[in-house]
């Protein structure tokens, strides 16, 4: 007896329900809408469990915005990832609203010894390592974003990219490789 992957299973459900909401079946579309809203539910509870009022902000936010943009997709694709791109992007979009507004209310020091000095450093590496992973093959740069940087399960990577897990793990190790090596060249 064969067992099916459950990730599979709900990437495969949701391309067909959502393929069929494209196509006019509204029933479909509901139940796609439905079905993902409690998924990113969950995705959203993970990452925000300090802020667990947001959470349904969110979900919404993400399902309009899938909603607005669902003639972008490109049906040969994987619909999670998709998804996930724009829930990500939705989520960026919160926590930028929020140090925005953090930072509003942050008192002022009459004294202005913080601006006495400046560090560049943290932008100046942010960027270096933006242009190191650029030069590395979507095989390796890929699972290092999402795992290394984004902090996402190698599970959740896999599938996000459609790649098998044991080819994230190699992807990420192989990529670390070669970013120190390109690092190593670059000073």
């Amino acid at each position: 007896m064969t067992r099916i992957d459950p990730v599979i299973a709900t990437e495969h459900e949701l391309h067909e329900l959502f393929l069929a909401g494209l196509d006019g079946d509204a029933a479909a579309y509901r139940h796609f809408l439905e079905r993902l809203g409690a998924l990113l539910r969950g995705y959203f509870r993970r990452r925000l469990q300090q802020l667990p009022d947001e959470v349904e902000d969110l979900v919404q936010d993400t399902l309009t915005a899938v909603h607005a943009q669902r003639q972008t997709y490109r049906r040969g694709e994987p619909l999670t990832a998709w998804v996930h791109a724009v829930a990500r992007y939705k989520l960026v979009d919160l926590w930028r609203r929020r140090a925005r507004q953090e930072a509003l209310n942050d008192p002022l020091d009459e004294d202005l010894a913080v601006f006495a000095t400046a560090d560049h450093e943290a932008g100046d590496t942010r960027r270096d390592l933006g242009r190191l992973l650029e030069r590395l093959p979507t095989s390796q740069r890929l699972p290092i974003l999402h795992t290394k940087l984004e902090g996402l399960s190698v599970e959740e990577t896999a599938r996000l990219t459609g790649m098998s897990e044991s080819a994230v793990k190699v992807g990420v190790h192989r990529g670390l490789k070669a970013l120190a090596r390109l690092w190593k060249d670059m000073t």
